[in-house]
């Protein structure tokens, strides 16, 4: 049931470390649908596979959910969730993590050449 044209994933703010200068770290996966993350949270039975895109877990470098994906470390899992375990890690993400759906560039055309009131032509 993925979103045509869309990408959905989830965002989950890390806690970051013990000292007040340890930021928290941005952890990404990428999900077939919000519908099927919320379909999940009500029914945690439904198979993991059938709601993640994905088992590969990003971090954005403390840059909130649009920072450079990059896939996390098993360190950086085992700090912040005391597992690597995929299943472990991706079921506290999309239990305490935000949804977040956008829409693909795609098809949108060239919006300079649209609102500039000329044709693609000129």
């Amino acid at each position: 049931m993925h979103k045509k044209g869309g990408v959905t994933k989830v965002h989950y703010k890390g806690k970051g470390g013990e000292k007040s200068s340890d930021h928290p770290e941005d952890f990404i996966v990428f999900v077939e649908s919000a519908d099927d993350v919320r379909e999940w949270k009500k029914d945690s039975s439904k198979p993991l596979v059938e709601v993640a895109n994905s088992f590969d877990v990003f971090v954005t470098g403390k840059h909130g959910n649009q920072g450079e994906m990059n896939r996390a470390s098993k360190g950086q899992l085992e700090a912040e969730f005391g597992t690597s375990r995929d299943d472990d890690v991706m079921k506290v993400i999309l239990q305490q993590g935000t949804i977040i759906e956008s829409e693909s560039k795609e098809g949108k055309g060239n919006r300079n050449v649209a609102n500039s009131g000329g044709s693609a032509r000129d």
